[in-house]
């Protein structure tokens, strides 16, 4: 943008002011924010995994109880849990996995200790077993 001063017979001194640099600057950062933007759902949208069965109208504990998987270290080696059940290898957690209901999801909660490695194959182990709704929930969340 240049300014500058221009004199005139009326007046000693006018200012002028080049818009067209401005402009140009303008429509450039409107063409970035639009191109840069991601759009997401909004979060008042997104749908719940825990489901109460609306067939039954007792409205029970029983509707709410979600299908958790503890990854933690057990006797300072890595295991899955589930329930009271441990497990230490992913090919067994998904047998058992494969024996429960599956429209309610999988909450997979991982503690301190284990690594990275043991949280993703717990989730693999869900979705193997024929999960499609598998979250993971970090301790104390």
């Amino acid at each position: 943008m240049r300014i500058k001063t221009r004199t005139n017979r009326r007046r000693s001194a006018r200012l002028t002011l080049n818009m067209a640099s401005m402009i140009d600057c303008t429509f450039l950062l409107l063409a970035y924010f639009l191109l840069t933007i991601v759009v997401l759902e909004p979060e008042d949208q997104l749908a719940s995994n825990l489901q109460p069965d609306r067939t039954s109208a007792s409205g029970s504990n029983s509707d709410f109880q979600p299908q958790i998987i503890d990854v933690e270290l057990v006797d300072s080696q890595p295991g899955y849990r589930l329930g009271s059940r441990l497990f230490r290898d992913p090919d067994s957690l998904r047998q058992a996995l494969e024996q429960l209901h599956r429209d309610s999801g999988l909450f997979v909660r991982v503690h301190p200790g284990p690594d990275v490695g043991f949280a993703a194959s717990a989730m693999q182990a869900g979705r193997d077993a024929g999960f499609t709704s598998v979250t993971y929930v970090p301790e104390g969340g």
